[in-house]
């Protein structure tokens, strides 16, 4: 048998015996919570927008002339006014009183929802509260995705998920029964590495797939196939990619750290803080980041949230787009950069457990 044989048979042992051992271990299953976490979020609002929606129908099924009546409805009328005229179309509302005077009328007229805002007994305002379109939502999950997912989800899960590949062994006093093996000790890395990666990929790929289909979950089929058709497989995929590339990224230098460093949390903190500046920093440092090669391979660009200060949005520097194919190189360069680091380390690494 060839070295190179021998090498690739190691490795698909290494990861048959590890993967399911990385993805169930007790220390990590909050990375489980954390996957899904979004997933369900996305699920409870999808299923609240489409009850809302539901709602919708009924009344204008019931009341099918509702909206034409509560268009009558003008700013300056009093409280009783607008009382009567919903009476009148013999619309259900809900009446919510607030301090300094304030009151609020919430109805739904079988076309859109509405927030009526009295002060002192008169209409000073009116807020239109309709479900929001199919591409708002596409922004919306793209804003969660690259804003929380990305970011802290996936980030937190690599953490605990690679870093006790080789830290989690030294804590079990258990990783000398692989040095001991006449196994070359980058081979056992890669073979921890690939086991790390197919877990997380696994976790991470599912929820990103379950998160995209509960955002198609609270519109109608023909709109949800419309999008699908057109644009809809691409982000699918797209998304599925950019997941997967995440794990590889994120993955090399939590493992790497789990083996160079005996606190491998100094650094994730480091880490974090220098992605979550990857926004305020110059072009060129931005580079030496992996979210900033994530970011170019998202198929949507992710709005900047009204709530954030202007003087922060000011400091925002807008870097350039990458090709996908360059985007996809900087991240493996990356990758195997840290990987290579971390295979000479681990030939010199020395177990000595009353010490860690």
């Amino acid at each position: 048998m060839t070295p190179l044989a021998l090498w690739r048979r190691q490795i698909l042992t290494i990861v048959s015996l590890e993967w399911k051992k990385t993805l169930f271990a007790r220390r990590g299953l909050w990375v489980f919570a954390l996957a899904f976490l979004p997933a369900l979020l996305i699920y409870l609002s999808a299923l609240n927008l489409r009850n809302h929606r539901d709602e919708l129908q009924r009344i204008l099924l019931n009341n099918p002339t509702a909206a034409a009546t509560t268009a009558n409805i003008q700013i300056g009328m009093p409280f009783d006014r607008v009382s009567s005229i919903l009476t009148g179309a013999n619309l259900n509302f809900t009446t919510i009183t607030r301090a300094n005077r304030r009151t609020i009328i919430r109805y739904s007229d079988g076309v859109s929802s509405w927030d009526l805002i009295f002060v002192n007994g008169k209409l000073t305002d009116r807020t239109d509260r309709s479900l929001p379109a199919l591409n708002d939502r596409i922004r919306q999950f793209a804003a969660i995705f690259q804003y929380f997912f990305l970011r802290l989800a996936i980030f937190f899960g690599c953490v605990g998920i690679f870093i006790n590949l080789f830290r989690g062994e030294m804590l079990d006093q258990s990783l000398h029964h692989y040095l001991l093996a006449p196994v070359r000790r980058d081979v056992l890395l890669i073979g921890k590495y690939l086991s790390g990666l197919f877990s997380t990929i696994l976790l991470f790929g599912s929820s990103t797939a379950l998160q995209f289909f509960f955002l198609l979950y609270a519109y109608p089929g023909p709109e949800s196939a419309s999008y699908m058709a057109t644009n809809g497989w691409s982000h699918f995929f797209n998304y599925l990619g950019v997941t997967a590339l995440a794990c590889v990224g994120y993955g090399s230098v939590f493992l790497a750290s789990g083996i160079v460093l005996r606190n491998p949390l100094i650094p994730a903190t480091i880490i974090l803080f220098w992605e979550a500046s990857n926004w305020f920093l110059p072009e060129l440092l931005k580079k030496f980041s992996i979210i900033y090669y994530l970011q170019a391979l998202c198929p949507v660009v992710a709005p900047i949230s009204p709530d954030v200060p202007d003087a922060f949005k000011m400091l925002v520097t807008a870097a350039a787009s990458i090709p996908t194919p360059l985007a996809i190189l900087g991240i493996l360069i990356i990758s195997t950069a840290v990987l290579a680091l971390a295979a000479l380390s681990i030939r010199k690494l020395e177990i000595n457990y009353s010490s860690d």
